[in-house]
């Protein structure tokens, strides 16, 4: 009896997660939403730091001659922190050097007319790949939810843009 319990709470909290980020992301603030007639902002195009602070990276097309699939490449390396044991300095399972490195490969957009871009996310901390959604929440902020399996079984992180390229309209 005691395990469908401990299955039933982490089912909750995992559905409870699922839906604090989507309404995040479905309820940006009013000074955010466009201007009528405005583009969507062509989220998640440009530089992000990530959660930990760890890395800058700028999302891109992959082949710029052609395609649509974004990658995120590591422009600049700006700390060392773990992300599983905070206040820690991240003993990385990839010995190769972040600087260069993508952590973000073949993103296209969920469905037509969406802002939500999937595809895979590395992980250089224990040199896994996982599924990810981007969804932009903010005009300087962008939803990072890597999975293994399906969507309810992962982590949200929040990466924002860099200073110098706030309300760049990237």
């Amino acid at each position: 009896m005691k395990p469908s319990i401990a299955v039933t709470a982490l089912l909750t909290l995992g559905l409870a997660q699922a839906a604090s980020a989507q309404e995040a992301a479905a309820a940006p603030p009013a000074a955010a939403a466009p201007a009528p007639g405005a583009t969507h902002p062509k989220a998640p195009l440009g530089r992000w730091i990530t959660e930990s602070g760890n890395l800058e990276v700028n999302i891109a097309p992959c082949n710029p001659a052609g395609g649509n699939a974004l990658c995120g490449k590591v422009v600049r390396v700006l700390a060392n922190r773990s992300m599983s044991a905070p206040g820690a300095d991240m003993a990385a399972a990839d010995a190769r050097p972040a600087l260069g490195m993508t952590l973000l490969s073949g993103l296209r957009p969920a469905e037509a007319g969406s802002s939500e871009y999937q595809g895979e996310i590395y992980n250089r901390e224990n040199a896994k790949t996982y599924r990810v959604n981007l969804t932009p929440a903010e005009p300087e902020q962008l939803l990072v939810h890597a999975y293994v399996g399906i969507p309810l079984f992962g982590k949200t992180q929040v990466w924002r843009r860099p200073a110098v390229e706030q309300g760049s309209g990237q």
